[in-house]
């Protein structure tokens, strides 16, 4: 389907090559929204330069080569080149004509990659907190919208699933017994199973030294040590389960990518690196200096890949997890949802896996995560200052949304103001992460959250849920609003507008893996559809045609808020 910015700069550039010769039709025509039109082309500006003229003369210049009036109404000069173009609504209307009758509502298929996406990482027998939350549902966002658009996205859910507490957590194990209560607290309260292995391994030096002896066994693949921590990460498994059926997001168990996979390549990873002159060994440790990576006084950092004591670290597995990306999954772009100050970690082993040669071909994308703020602007803890459990989270948040929705809507039967507290509660928490740039800081405030005002997640789910109102008002299924669309109105015309921006976001997403920028289309499009509905009746429209072409314009809203929310990870309740 036609994207008006696309189809624009394709007619300017055409004008460019015309106005100035062939050299110049590659030229950028600069296409952006403007206040006083639709779009403004800014070429002339950055031509002038290079032309030796004045912008305003090269600005008649595009204008008088510019063969556009099948797709423009007006075109308009001002201010010091700038050159105004507005659409005809004509060309609109079949635009979104086009739309509502396309299965993907106008969102492109992208030329296919694979594109490992890393997100989420909890640990084995360790609670998730609101740390876990932001990395899970951004990751969950962009895994969803670059399958739509056409991707092999995998999944890897990076686990804490190795290293040195495994000894207590397993010895903890068989003084509590398999199957006992104490052992289900893995699946229901890992903290609090943490914490008894933690107090016997601080009070006891007897089991301490056990759990020493059990992380060689571990280490050195004793049959029986690794039984019990496989029981372990299977506990887990049903806690992470439980927490990612709330959320509502796709990780599943086939998903799991542990550190414990590459376990045994880090040996070998090691001897390559030193073999190939990359890694040295430094106060008995085996390090990777890269250049450029400096700390206090100019000292080289280094990526320490094997300690000192033989032992091997964050540094090792994250080479070894680019190199099986690159080699074994083929990966064209391997997407890591990671917190920000991860960045200089992942560089410099991303820059050690370059070097060896394990990742050519193979773009490794840091998603930056900011932090979750308190609303005194402080990172999110308990008042204790323990981080803040994910699962009592977002009971919070649906126990919340319980309370609004039963205000709201006592006339609902109880399942479903439970099911409608569900989407809006979790709708809510996700919504407000998903709305911020992924590598910024925000409040989490759960009455601005759980607002129907504002850019919120219920202000989307109840625009959805207003449009399917309407037509069960009309009595009939938005899939027999066909149209044909007709734009009169400046509202209509301003929808459908917005409309074809869906299938460009959509696409910007994919490309910079920003999700934010989809939630502030929805949100532009929600307003646009208000202002549409306030201006323009739809049920009562004053003839059959008015009538046909806004429920046409209404389901394609519809279409669009629901698809856009379900690449978010955001349900759309069918009332509220």
């Amino acid at each position: 389907m036609a994207d008006p910015q696309d189809v624009l700069a394709r007619r300017v550039q055409t004008a460019l090559g015309a106005a100035f010769g062939a050299e110049y039709a590659g030229t950028d025509p600069v296409i952006r929204p403007s206040q006083f039109a639709d779009y403004q082309a800014n070429a002339a500006l950055a031509l002038a330069k290079r032309l030796g003229r004045k912008p305003r003369d090269v600005a008649a210049d595009i204008v008088a080569h510019l063969d556009a009036g099948d797709v423009v109404r007006d075109i308009e000069i001002s201010g010091p080149g700038f050159i105004n173009l507005t659409l005809r609504a004509d060309w609109i209307a079949d635009r979104a004509q086009e739309l509502l009758a396309d299965p993907r509502a106008g969102v492109p298929v992208q030329q296919r990659q694979n594109i490992p996406i890393d997100y989420s990482a909890p640990n084995v027998a360790k609670e998730m907190h609101v740390g876990h939350l932001r990395t899970t549902v951004v990751g969950d966002a962009l895994a969803r919208t670059l399958e739509f658009l056409g991707h092999n996205v995998i999944r890897q859910n990076h686990l804490g699933d190795w290293g040195t507490p495994f000894g207590m957590l397993i010895e903890h194990l068989l003084e509590v017994g398999e199957g006992s209560a104490e052992a289900d607290l893995v699946k229901t309260d890992p903290n609090r199973f943490y914490q008894a292995a933690r107090a016997k391994f601080d009070g006891s030096e007897e089991f301490a030294a056990r759990a020493r002896a059990r992380v060689v066994a571990l280490q050195s693949g004793d049959p029986a040590t690794l039984r019990l921590w496989r029981e372990l990460i299977e506990l887990s498994k049903a806690y992470f389960n439980r927490i990612y059926a709330k959320l509502d997001v796709t990780l599943t168990d086939a998903d799991l990518a542990g550190e414990s996979m590459y376990n045994d390549a880090l040996a070998g990873i090691c001897d390559e690196l030193e073999e190939k002159g990359i890694a040295v060994v430094s106060e008995g440790a085996l390090c990777v200096f890269l250049p450029g990576f400096t700390g206090r006084e100019g000292k080289p950092v280094p990526l320490i890949v094997r300690k000192s004591d033989g032992g091997y670290g964050y540094g090792t597995t994250d080479v070894a997890t680019l190199k099986y990306r690159s080699e074994v999954l083929k990966a064209d772009r391997a997407v890591y949802v990671i917190g920000a100050p991860q960045a200089m970690h992942l560089k410099m082993a991303w820059g050690t896996a370059k070097a060896a040669g394990w990742a050519d071909g193979t773009e490794p994308v840091h998603v930056q995560i900011g932090n979750v703020l308190g609303t005194d602007g402080k990172i999110l803890r308990t008042r204790s200052g323990a981080p803040i459990r994910l699962m009592a989270l977002l009971d919070e948040a649906i126990e919340r949304a319980a309370k609004v929705v039963g205000e709201a809507r006592p006339d609902l039967d109880p399942d479903t103001r439970a099911r409608i507290a569900q989407q809006v509660g979790i709708g809510a928490v996700k919504y407000a992460d998903l709305s911020v740039a992924h590598d910024t800081e925000y409040v989490f405030d759960f009455d601005r959250m759980l607002a129907l005002h504002g850019n919120t997640g219920p202000y989307l789910q109840y625009a959805a849920a207003r449009i399917r109102s309407i037509f069960r008002k009309g009595g009939l299924e938005p899939e027999q609003a066909t149209g044909p669309i007709e734009l009169g109105e400046d509202a209509e015309r301003a929808l459908a507008l917005t409309l074809l921006g869906f299938g460009p976001v959509v696409a910007h997403v994919g490309d910079t893996l920003e999700p934010h920028r989809l939630s502030g289309y929805l949100f532009e499009l929600a307003q646009a559809f208000t202002t549409f509905y306030e201006r323009c009746p739809v049920l009562k429209a004053d003839d059959d045609s008015v009538r046909a072409s806004r429920l046409a314009l209404t389901a394609a809203t519809l279409r669009v808020l629901v698809q856009g929310l379900d690449l978010l990870g955001v349900q759309a309740p069918e009332q509220m």
